[in-house]
C-alpha cells in the first residue's frame, strides 16, 4: 500500500516558534514586540501626588512664577549720622546732670562715674547712628562736655549748701561764681576725668558697633 507523499517544502513557522495568528504579542515584521504584562496593575501608573506642589522640582530650581528663591529681609541700617549725633547730645546732657548730682551729694568726683558717662554717651549714639567716625567723634566731644557739666552741677550743689541758698538761684544768678570756683579748684584729676570720659565714649561706641 503506498504512503502519502509529503510536500517537498513544508511551511515554516515565524521566528520565535509562535504562530502569528492568534498571538497578541507577536510583533509585526520590522516592529519590536510589545512588552508582556508584569502582573502589577500599578506598574505603569504615574506616582501618586504627595500634596507638595514643589516636590517635583530639582534642587536649585527657582520658585514658581519666576520669582526666584525667597530670601530673608536685610536688617535695618544703622547709619543715620544726624540722629546718632542728636542722641549723643541728649545722652550727654542727661548723664552729665546725673554725674553732677552724684558728685555734689558726696562732695567729690568719682573716676568710675566719669567713665560711665562717656561709655553711656558713646554706646547710645553708636547704637542709633552706627559706627560712623562722625558719630564717634561727636560722642567723645559731648562726653567731655557731659563730665564738665557734671562738675559744674556738683560745685553748684556744694555752693548751695554752703551759702544756704536754693540751687536754682546759684545756677541762675551766680553761674559766673560757679565757673570761677571750677577754674580755681581744677587740678590734674579734674582734667583726667574729662579725658576718661572721651576715651570711654570711644570704647562705648565700638562696643555698640
Amino acid at each position: 500500500m503506498s504512503q502519502p507523499v509529503q510536500p517537498p517544502n513544508p511551511p515554516q513557522q515565524p521566528f520565535g516558534g509562535q504562530p502569528v495568528e492568534g498571538n497578541p504579542y507577536a510583533g509585526q515584521p520590522g516592529q519590536p514586540a510589545p512588552a508582556a504584562p508584569t502582573g502589577n496593575p500599578y506598574g505603569q501608573q504615574p506616582p501618586a501626588p504627595t500634596g507638595n506642589p514643589f516636590a517635583g522640582q530639582q534642587p536649585g530650581q527657582g520658585a514658581p512664577f519666576g520669582g526666584g528663591a525667597p530670601f530673608a529681609p536685610a536688617p535695618p541700617a544703622r547709619n543715620n549720622v544726624l540722629l546718632g549725633v542728636a542722641v549723643a547730645l541728649g545722652a550727654a546732657i542727661v548723664a552729665g546732670i546725673l554725674y553732677g548730682v552724684i558728685a555734689g551729694s558726696i562732695e567729690r568726683e568719682v573716676g568710675y562715674a566719669a567713665v560711665g558717662v562717656g561709655f553711656l554717651v558713646g554706646f547710645a549714639a553708636s547704637k542709633v547712628g552706627g559706627s560712623n567716625p562722625a558719630v564717634i567723634a561727636a560722642s567723645a566731644v559731648f562726653s567731655v562736655g557731659a563730665v564738665y557739666l557734671g562738675q559744674l552741677v556738683g560745685i553748684s550743689m556744694i555752693l548751695s549748701d554752703v551759702a544756704q541758698i536754693p540751687f536754682s538761684e546759684v545756677v541762675g544768678d551766680h553761674f559766673d561764681t560757679v565757673t570761677k570756683a571750677w577754674s580755681a579748684e581744677a587740678d590734674f584729676m579734674t582734667y583726667l576725668f574729662l579725658g576718661l570720659g572721651a576715651v570711654a565714649a570711644v570704647g562705648g561706641a565700638k562696643k555698640a558697633g
